[in-house]
């Protein structure tokens, strides 16, 4: 998910330098679409890795 975030990350940048600005901030919104969908799992991987744990 991480590497979807950035991959959609660097198609923004690149089409921001390009002027193409509706694609770019469609990819940036996706990009950080991906990123919070890959924290909230992230966080709750953590918590719930822990309370198994223990």
């Amino acid at each position: 998910m991480l590497r979807l975030a950035l991959l959609f990350l660097v198609i923004a940048v690149v089409a921001a330098l390009f002027g193409f600005g509706g694609i770019a901030g469609a990819a940036s919104s996706i990009a950080q679409l991906l990123f919070f969908i890959f924290l909230v799992l992230f966080v709750g991987a953590l918590l719930f890795g822990a309370r198994v744990l223990t």
